[in-house]
């Protein structure tokens, strides 16, 4: 999801409320990451996939969950959860209408 770098430190304090959140409710793991080695030319610039304007930062967080049934569980918690609701009328620090969402299962580890 594309952040604007004017607005990586209060984006930084939504996630870190909403991970805490999302812990308290059951999942595993919560992280967040930015980009920060995004140009390549040997495939496909993640820069490319989410058209990144000036002054964006791509960031991308993961949850971890035991299964998708407990993903289901947790999250349907998470989002009926109030401070949640809060949140969300809170000013959009991000980019919402290019923000990608998804499951996946591990299917390697080493």
């Amino acid at each position: 999801m594309p952040v604007t770098e004017k607005n990586l430190g209060p984006y930084h304090d939504l996630a870190t409320r909403f991970g805490k959140i999302c812990h308290e409710h059951g999942a595993l793991a919560y992280r967040e990451f930015r980009g920060e080695d995004l140009a390549t030319q040997d495939a496909i610039a993640f820069t490319d996939i989410v058209k990144l304007k000036s002054g964006d930062v791509l960031t991308a967080g993961v949850v971890e969950f035991e299964s998708r049934a407990h993903r289901d569980e947790v999250m349907k918690n998470v989002m009926d959860d109030p401070r949640v609701g809060e949140m969300m009328k809170e000013e959009e620090l991000a980019d919402m209408k290019r923000m990608s969402y998804g499951g996946f299962e591990m299917f390697v580890e080493a």
